[in-house]
This record gives structure tokens, C-alpha cells and sequence, in this order.
């Protein structure tokens, strides 16, 4: 077994876009859930959730990476990045290989699935977009931001939910 050492970190949160903002409200008591704004909830018994609000992907990626990519990509993403920068680390192509991504989640990219089908019956089969598989995948996150960020060590992805963050960092301990 390996060591595993926490280098950096970066946090896209309901009550903060930043690890600074989300520590700050977290030890203040504030609640990030407040009524759904990402989707039309007549009709549901619920109607409140705790949503990302004030985050624009384009703050962290490119117009073509965010157009390209799904929501939970653009989380996953910006805070990478945000992990990368606050261990001040560059992806040298040299140590590439040591840096690996594990990323886990409960219902991988569900939402994107929902999205087109939607589109399949109001637009019909050439409204879907050809990204809909590989950015429905489960590993698709994981994979976008090993490609984007650079890294080429072991790209991780379960699907564990509740259990993925004490899963993502025993599978550091692996390699």
C-alpha cells in the first residue's frame, strides 16, 4: 500500500464556488438549499434542492471543452484545476504518468441520458447530439478531466454514491 497525500484542493459546492467560499459558509451554518431554479418542479412533492449557483463553466474551460462536455463535467473540471492550482502544480509531461484522476459518482451522467431523450421526442433523432453516449457514460468525467488537465496515470471511476469519497481515496493507495 501507498501513501496518500492531499495536495490541493478545489470545491464547487452549493454554498461556495471555491474551497475559500465553501469553508466560510459551511463553518457559518449556511444552507445551500433553497428552491429548484435548473428545472421546471410543478408538480413534484419537492421542491427545493441544494443547487450550484453562479458557476460558469467558462471560468474554468474553453467555450468548445463547455459546450462539449456535461454539467458534471464542468464541476468535475473547474475543480481540478482549482486542486491543481492551489498545490501549485503543473502537469509536466515528464511526471504525467504519476498523476492519476479517481472520480466517483452515484448516477454518472443520467441527467445527460434525460436531456436527450427529450430532444428525441421533440426534435426527433438528428437533434441528438452525437456526445450524448460518451458524455452519459459513468467514467466520462474522469476521463475529460484526466484529458483536459493532462494527467495519464490510472483514470478511476465507481459508482458508489455515499461511499465515493472514502472510495476515491483508498484507490489512491492502490497505485
Amino acid at each position: 500500500m501507498h501513501r496518500v497525500v492531499i495536495t490541493g484542493l478545489g470545491a464547487i459546492t452549493p454554498i461556495g464556488n471555491n474551497v475559500g467560499a465553501f469553508w466560510r459558509n459551511l463553518t457559518s451554518g449556511i444552507s445551500g438549499v433553497g428552491p429548484i431554479t435548473q428545472f421546471d418542479a410543478t408538480g413534484f412533492p419537492v421542491r427545493i434542492a441544494a443547487e450550484v449557483k453562479g458557476f460558469d463553466p467558462r471560468d474554468y474551460m474553453d467555450f468548445k471543452e463547455a459546450r462539449c462536455s456535461h454539467r458534471s463535467t464542468h464541476f468535475a473540471l473547474a475543480a481540478a484545476r482549482m486542486a491543481l492550482a492551489d498545490a501549485g502544480l503543473t502537469m509536466d509531461r515528464a511526471e504525467a504518468d504519476r498523476v492519476g484522476v479517481v472520480i466517483n459518482t452515484g448516477g454518472g451522467g443520467i441527467g445527460e441520458v434525460e436531456m436527450a431523450t427529450h430532444i428525441l421526442v421533440q426534435k426527433g433523432p438528428r437533434g441528438v447530439s452525437p456526445l450524448v453516449v460518451p458524455n452519459a457514460m459513468a467514467n466520462a468525467v474522469a476521463c475529460l478531466v484526466s484529458i483536459y488537465t493532462g494527467a495519464q496515470g490510472p483514470v478511476i471511476t465507481s459508482t458508489s454514491a455515499c461511499a465515493s469519497g472514502t472510495q476515491a481515496f483508498l484507490a489512491g493507495t492502490l497505485h
